[in-house]
């Protein structure tokens, strides 16, 4: 009889799984009050912010500046001015989360990281109906876990290709 229990128990996860979809692996950090994810292949490190962050002349607000980590000069990006969120002060929880995208290598600063997640199909909505101000175009799904927070998963490729460029040309003069 005990071996009728345990098929019964694991039956049904085997199933949920498979119906839930392919799989996400995500790391999901805060801008404000917002949950955002992305992709957790891009992401390289998660390193603390600097006490100084070197500006760059005539670079958009939304540029922090230069920092160098361990040899390597890292462009640093503030995530809530580059997606139009109100711009709020750095506390012990801030971070750089150095991603890699296209074989460049950039920081975003975010208010903390929370956690690895895994995210599947059949959480995924489309960003289409945020009713935010917040631009939608950078948002690719509206993951909604059982725990019934929501997660907005960013397009980082979408959100940073006109600065891929300009730090390719900067590179090339």
């Amino acid at each position: 009889m005990a071996a009728r229990v345990e098929e019964a128990v694991v039956a049904p996860k085997d199933i949920d799984l498979e119906s839930l979809g392919a799989e996400h692996i995500n790391l999901v950090f805060t801008l404000g009050s917002e949950d955002f994810g992305v992709d957790v292949n891009i992401v390289k490190e998660i390193v603390r912010v600097p006490p100084f962050i070197t500006r760059v002349p005539n670079a958009p607000n939304y540029i922090r500046g230069v920092i160098n980590l361990r040899g390597t000069i890292v462009p640093v990006f503030d995530m809530e001015l580059k997606i139009d969120m109100p711009s709020t002060p750095l506390t012990d929880e801030a971070r750089i989360v150095v991603l890699s995208v296209s074989e460049v290598t950039f920081g975003i600063i975010v208010n903390s990281v929370r956690e690895v997640r895994t995210i599947y199909d059949a959480q995924l909505e489309a960003a289409t109906k945020l009713s935010t101000a917040m631009d939608k175009r950078y948002v690719m799904w509206v993951a909604k876990p059982a725990d019934g927070r929501l997660i907005l998963l960013l397009d980082i490729n979408l959100l940073f290709d006109l600065d891929q460029i300009l730090i390719e040309d900067a590179g090339k003069e």
